[in-house]
């Protein structure tokens, strides 16, 4: 249950995305059930990345992240939404990144915010 709930959460966060950031499409009719499908699946595959591919950056990218007092995390997350347009494109799914700066830059500080200000509301089952 809370799987689906953080998904939603996610899909919410990359709405908002969607809505401020110019050079991030969902290719549907607004507000169709086709556009929130899109946007629950590149939840999914934006989970998937950042729980599998993130970690393993971040490991490498270690040393940076610490010259730059973890300024470089946002080039990560920014690099992980720019993944995830690309997964979504191979599998053709109509979501779509324009380019690093200022769209996936700009698009992954509000995902991360958003996310993070949804997860205050989640409750951990600890």
């Amino acid at each position: 249950m809370r799987f689906i709930i953080r998904t939603l959460a996610a899909a919410a966060a990359l709405w908002v995305a969607v809505q401020f950031i110019d050079g991030i499409d969902v290719n549907a009719p607004t507000n169709s059930a086709r556009y929130w499908g899109v946007l629950l699946l590149v939840a999914l595959i934006f989970g998937i990345v950042n729980a599998i591919v993130k970690p393993i950056v971040k490991a490498l990218g270690c040393a940076i992240i610490v010259l730059t007092l973890g300024l470089f995390l946002l080039v990560i997350n920014a690099a992980m939404l720019l993944l995830t347009s690309w997964i979504a494109t191979q599998f053709d799914i109509p979501f779509h990144v324009d380019n690093f700066y200022p769209a996936a830059f700009w698009g992954a500080i509000i995902v991360s915010v958003v996310s993070w200000l949804l997860g205050l509301f989640i409750p951990d089952n600890d």
